[in-house]
């Protein structure tokens, strides 16, 4: 039965796990996307969308609180920067999981774990705006021609 299995842990004990969640989250916040394993990318996941959330209360008490979590000062200055506020409007949902391909040594599944908002490519898509237009227009004119 799978009661009282909230987390995966990683095969690893609780100190080490509480360390490389800690180092991934902070890593992810300093260069907005990193390459792991599946299981790894979604522990990930649900240790750093509070740990953002919490991010949204500008406070010293909150800083405080992110820093116990990341232990990173530099991952912490970077979420109060003004570079993060376009991730602080978003109401949820701050990261996203694509996955790429397994390894060759141990066929374990890899993926991408990335900040949603700093995806160049994503979101340049929405940016664009495209006129759909019908060819009536283009054959009357052939037509008057």
């Amino acid at each position: 039965m799978n009661h009282r299995r909230k987390n995966n842990h990683l095969g690893r004990k609780f100190g080490h796990r509480k360390s490389t969640l800690s180092n991934m989250s902070s890593s992810l916040i300093k260069e907005k996307r990193i390459f792991t394993t599946l299981a790894k990318a979604k522990a990930l996941k649900q240790y750093i969308e509070p740990i953002i959330t919490k991010s949204k209360i500008k406070t010293l008490h909150s800083r405080r609180n992110i820093f116990a979590l990341l232990r990173d000062k530099i991952a912490v200055s970077e979420l109060f920067k003004e570079s993060f506020q376009k991730v602080l409007e978003r109401p949820g949902g701050y990261t996203r999981i694509i996955k790429i391909q397994s390894r060759f040594g141990d066929m374990a599944k890899l993926s991408m774990i990335e900040l949603v908002d700093f995806n160049d490519i994503y979101n340049s898509k929405k940016n664009k705006k495209s006129i759909r237009r019908s060819n009536k227009r283009k054959r009357k004119d052939q037509i008057d021609k």
